[in-house]
This record gives C-alpha cells, structure tokens and sequence, in this order.
C-alpha cells in the first residue's frame, strides 16, 4: 500500500505533527528520514526492511556503514548519508557538556540514565567524568580515554588537576564494558582505588565509579569499593 493510501492519522509525518515524535514507531520514525519508498513498498516496509536487517535494533541501524545502507533496497547514497547524519547527530547532542544539570547525581541509577544513551552499542570501552559541585549537581561532563574492548586507562593525575581547573567538588567516572558483564575485573577496581586516594589528597571526593553494560550497571559506592 502506498503512502498517500494511507489513512492521515497513519503517515508518519501527519502522525507525528498531530501526536508527537515520541507516539511513532522506529520504522516509522526511520521512514521520515527515509521520505520515499520503492515501486514495490511504501517508505514505511522500507524502514522496516532496514530494522530487520539490523537485527530489529536502531543500534544496529546507526552502526551501519553507508555501504552496507546503499545494499538495502530503497536505500541509496543519498538516503545512507541522511541516515548516518541523523545518528552522528544524536551521538553528538548526547555527549555535550552539560553545565548545571538541573538534576543533582544522588544515585548510581541516575548516572545509568545519563550516560546509557553514549555507551550503549559501543564495541571499545570509553571513560567519562562527571564533575559536581557541593550539592552534587554536574557542573560539566568529558570523555577522558577511548581504548580497546578490555582496557580504559585511568590517569588518575590528570583528572585530579581537571576537577580542580572545574572548582569540583566531587566527581563520578564511569565507563562501559562492551562484554555485556558490568562485573568490574581488578584492574578496574585498582585504578578505581588509586584515583580515590589521589583525589583525596585533593580535597575532591570520589562519589561513584559506575560500569555500565547494555542495560544493567555496576556501582562500586553500592558495593562499598569506595567510600562516599
């Protein structure tokens, strides 16, 4: 069925003027961007071919190179670089800076929630800190290492001089691990252990370590591996 068949409620874009982006489906959601489909589907079956050959998943859609897009029927140069355009887009508003979050960082579920949106789909681990001020609100957030699958460095020094560059008074680090276990190894917990005592010499508290994995995290101030 054609697009213009459709009932107004059912066209993705009246559909989302009437009731808002977030009362639309991946597909359609997919098939604005797409905004035409074949002589065979409509733009909606196109995005949904699209889906399915991600494994059902935007994450698997975003990490598509533009060739492989370009493979799928209805997609062509142009339609893979809008594609890839809107996905970076995303990434990138995900990661900027935040200054005075208006939410103070009082639990690890928080953080979770924060960050799951960068980390998630990453295939190499990635460390980011989260400087708070007194009453524990993000004054500013940075990626501070990307590595491989099993390692992300720690330089405890220099995070240290960075929070007090921020005037922060206590920080948060967390980072991913693209295994899928959120279970820290003991390099982490060593390199979680020598930044709380370098920051402690500070005068900068260490409020949370947190490892994240797809959809579960680890906190080592619930488990007491730091002391908050």
């Amino acid at each position: 069925m054609k697009i213009k068949e459709l009932c107004m409620d059912e066209r993705p874009r009246e559909k989302m003027m009437q009731k808002g982006a977030d009362s639309l489906s991946n597909a359609e959601l997919l098939a604005i961007l797409l905004r035409t489909g074949t002589g065979k589907m409509n733009v909606i079956d196109v995005a949904r071919e699209l889906l399915k050959s991600a494994g059902g998943k935007l994450n698997g859609v975003a990490d598509m190179a533009l060739e492989r897009l370009c493979e799928i029927e209805g997609i062509g140069p142009g339609k893979a670089v809008t594609l890839a355009a809107a996905f970076e887009l995303g990434r990138r508003a995900a990661s900027e800076p935040i200054v005075e979050s208006r939410t103070a960082i009082s639990s690890p579920k928080i953080v979770f929630r924060a960050m799951l949106p960068i980390m998630r789909g990453l295939d190499h681990e990635e460390c980011w800190v989260l400087y708070l001020n007194r009453a524990n609100y993000m004054i500013a957030r940075e990626k501070i290492s990307s590595g491989g699958i099993d390692s992300t460095t720690l330089d405890s020094r220099a995070i240290a001089i960075k929070a007090l560059e921020k005037r922060a008074s206590g920080i948060v680090i967390t980072h991913n691990h693209p295994s899928g276990s959120a279970i820290p190894g003991t390099a982490d917990i060593n390199a979680t252990k020598q930044l709380e005592m370098t920051l402690k010499t500070c005068g900068i508290s260490l409020i949370d370590h947190v490892i994240i994995a797809e959809d579960s995290y680890y906190s080592f101030a619930d488990e007491e591996v730091v002391k908050c």
